[in-house]
């Protein structure tokens, strides 16, 4: 059964899930605990198109690296950082289309969780999936890189 997660940096400009960017997607991201996963549904925007009618592969990465972020968060309950990204192109993923993408744990291995997402539309048809690596920090060092100005 999936469950909405608040939003506890609501208020951030964050691209992908702050309330205060104009030109952000505002995403609301769900857990399904008994799954392990973390899933979000985004209209692909004809503000994001690459070539054709395609959804910029900038933007699914940007997808990719912001659900691995809220999966780590929400089922390690630890806050961490991308330190490795990668990703398949596998069929188009459309603008004007609504998108499902999702993201579990693979495994985890001291600091590092290694994850597994996909991108794919409401009927079924994969369009990209990702393997990532998250280091994991304490809360005060994550703070510290994240939130401190230099």
């Amino acid at each position: 059964m999936q469950k909405e997660i608040p939003n506890i940096y609501i208020e951030q400009e964050c691209f992908f899930c702050g309330s205060n960017n104009p030109v952000g997607l505002k995403l609301r991201f769900y857990l399904d605990e008994e799954a392990g996963e973390v899933s979000t549904e985004y209209k692909a925007s004809r503000l994001f198109v690459g070539l054709g009618n395609i959804l910029h592969g900038g933007i699914q990465a940007g997808l990719f690296d912001e659900i691995m972020g809220w999966t780590a968060h929400n089922i390690l309950k630890e806050m961490g950082v991308t330190t490795e990204l990668t990703m398949q192109f596998l069929s188009p993923a459309y603008v004007d289309t609504t998108l499902r993408v999702s993201c579990h744990i693979i495994s985890r291995d001291g600091p590092k969780a290694h994850m597994e997402a996909r991108i794919e539309t409401l009927e079924g048809t994969l369009c990209s999936k990702a393997t990532g690596i998250y280091h994991m920090l304490p809360q005060e060092k994550f703070n510290k890189i994240i939130f401190d100005q230099h």
